[in-house]
């Protein structure tokens, strides 16, 4: 089966050698190279234009283009003032930059350990610009200035309008003062920790963060307890024989339905009158005994 991408796509990268993070598709009909944010592969160096390079890209075959001047683009060591063709394995220095022309299918190059250089980048929303990335190196700053390293013109930007830095592996963003503001999920920031998902944005320019997870957020899970040999069979059994007297038990009690705790209440009334006409019984019959007593005991005394 062919590739989906013949004949216009080739299967090569552009990878910076030392920071894998930062790589893109050499993808027709070309792949532009230099420090302004919109290019397609962005150099963070001041001795590189904005616009540096292009590389032209005709199925298999490269072609790279020398945009801005000589000095600062070389291929395998030897300096391109114009242009020259590039293969696989080629290596491209652009300023104090080194990337590499890779079949990722063939290389497979390691990412740095180092914490400074976790991949983040920014993902950007604005329609003009939609799914480009844009990588973000230890310190990166963003702004309309062409010193900056992502740099947009665009007026409603500050010069120097924020700034990210990566400290321990984690991202930070600090707003440099801009007019127009900083924004983390729509909520204006001076300088915020920011993660993975996140939208960042610099005044209406919106951005979704690219990143690693975020570790703290996981769960602890607590060793299991040590049981004794035998102490958890012994409980079993336990457990066991309380369910089977529960069972028992309440397969013999009797189901409380409504008419049975009616028919409880009329009993109980019922023993309470018959107690009640008891006691009644016995009184009447002392006071009989007692006026009959009285009676023969005034005609013994003659009174009667």
């Amino acid at each position: 089966m062919g590739s989906p991408f013949k004949d216009n796509v080739s299967m090569f990268k552009l990878c910076d050698l030392k920071d894998v993070s930062q790589s893109v598709w050499l993808v027709a009909p070309r792949v532009t190279i230099g420090r302004a944010g919109s290019c397609d592969f962005t150099v963070a160096d001041d001795s590189v234009a904005k616009l540096q390079a292009e590389i032209l890209v005709e199925g298999d075959a490269l072609t790279l283009n020398n945009l801005a001047g000589s000095g600062v683009l070389a291929v395998n060591g030897l300096p391109v003032d114009s242009s020259c063709p590039l293969k696989l394995n080629d290596k491209v220095s652009v300023g104090s930059r080194t990337l590499g022309i890779i079949d990722p299918k063939v290389t497979r190059l390691k990412a740095s350990s180092s914490a400074a250089t976790v991949a983040w980048a920014l993902r950007a929303n604005h329609p003009a610009i939609a799914g480009k990335v844009y990588p973000v190196r230890e310190t990166t700053v963003v702004g309309r200035s062409d010193d900056c390293d992502i740099t947009f013109s665009l007026s409603h930007l500050s010069r120097r309008h924020a700034r990210l830095d990566i400290r321990d592996g984690l991202l930070f963003v600090s707003d440099l003062g801009s007019a127009n503001g900083t924004y983390l999920n729509n909520k204006r920031v001076i300088e915020t920790r920011v993660r993975r998902g996140d939208e960042l944005r610099f005044d209406t320019l919106s951005f979704s963060v690219v990143g690693p997870a975020d570790d703290l957020n996981q769960t602890t899970i607590r060793p299991a307890l040590t049981v004794p040999q035998g102490a958890g069979a012994a409980a079993s059994e336990v457990e066991a024989k309380v369910r089977d007297r529960s069972a028992a038990a309440a397969e013999r009690a009797p189901v409380a339905t409504d008419t049975t705790r009616e028919r409880q209440r009329m009993a109980d009334g019922a023993e309470v009158a018959e107690r009640g006409q008891g006691i009644l019984l016995w009184v009447g019959l002392l006071t009989a005994a007692a006026v009959v007593t009285g009676y023969f005991w005034a005609r013994w005394q003659g009174i009667l």
